[in-house]
């Protein structure tokens, strides 16, 4: 290559590359969700799960799973399209049935868990980062619930106590209202399932709440690690920030469940340490590939013009 040449093709690299970077990074910028509050396992157990990450609960459903919770909110499953109790097994209602968050089925009372009140209003906040519509259904177990046995669907009735459909997305969050039943006490599970509209995923997740008598002003409340003699305050739900750059869908790889101190803002909104690609390409996703498209096309344009001068 002559020195004439390499100078052009360096000259095309210095104009075509900063315009491509920022369409690259925010290509992958996908995310989905889980409950942050009530605490979900899923989130409680990942790496942003702050102290609860460190429950032995946790301990034990990472060691089970072979791989931390880094990707906590991409607990979902394709396709499902309201055959939920035919499509998740037995068993396996905490974990989808996916294999990569079979660590969440652990049937054990000392989950981290969170504090409610029967008959109160709850506020749910289930964390995302892209707006989806659907449909969100939260489900409690029955009363006289084992938590040491597996979950199956016989201990949930067979319609949720709330349902809500196309919630706002406000500052990277759902947060979803429903007053809860007044007959449950001890430890139960809330089970959320949200079953998207805007693409063909449904979302499950776990929460594991601890109901006292004491009345509460409503809200998620606050999490706690549940065991046989009740209920014992010892770290809040409320999610920790991550700033990472994320990649496609895979298996959670990390190897860390190093904690993440919680933020001082209470209505700062997580972020998976890494995320996975939508169903369907999203708006912006199509967009600044087109936008890609025409860059690199200008780009070559220009090289061609420099070379045969």
């Amino acid at each position: 290559m002559s020195r004439m040449t390499a100078h052009r093709t360096a000259l095309t690299a210095a104009l075509v590359t900063p315009l491509l970077l920022p369409l690259w990074a925010a290509g992958p910028a996908q995310a989905h969700g889980a409950p942050t509050d009530p605490v979900s396992r899923v989130y409680a157990c990942s790496p942003d799960g702050g102290s609860n990450a460190q429950s032995a609960a946790c301990k034990a459903a990472v060691a089970a799973n072979g791989a931390p919770f880094t990707l906590w909110d991409n607990l979902r499953v394709a396709d499902v399209n309201g055959r939920d109790r035919q499509t998740i097994p037995d068993g396996k209602l905490c974990s989808g049935g996916l294999p990569a968050y079979k660590g969440l089925d652990l049937a054990r009372s000392d989950w981290p868990s969170t504090k409610l009140s029967p008959g109160t209003t709850l506020t749910m906040k289930y964390a995302s980062t892209i707006p989806h519509t659907g449909t969100f259904k939260l489900y409690l177990t029955k009363p006289g619930y084992d938590p040491k046995k597996p979950l199956t669907w016989t201990d949930l009735p067979a319609q949720p106590f709330a349902s809500v459909k196309d919630p706002a997305l406000t500052n990277g969050a759902y947060r979803i209202t429903a007053k809860l039943p007044s007959d449950r006490t001890g430890h139960q599970v809330l089970y959320t399932i949200w079953q998207n509209s805007s693409t063909t995923d449904t979302y499950y997740s776990c929460s594991d709440v601890v109901f006292g008598a004491a009345k509460s002003s409503g809200g998620g409340g606050t999490a706690a690690s549940a065991s046989a003699g009740g209920a014992k305050e010892s770290a809040s739900g409320t999610p920790s920030p991550t700033a990472e750059k994320r990649r496609p869908e895979a298996s959670p790889s990390r190897t860390t469940t190093e904690a993440t101190p919680a933020p001082s803002n209470p209505d700062s909104t997580p972020v998976a340490s890494t995320a996975t690609a939508d169903s369907g390409p999203s708006a912006p996703m199509l967009a600044g590939g087109a936008a890609a498209v025409l860059v690199l096309t200008g780009g070559a344009a220009l090289a061609l013009r420099l070379r045969r001068r």
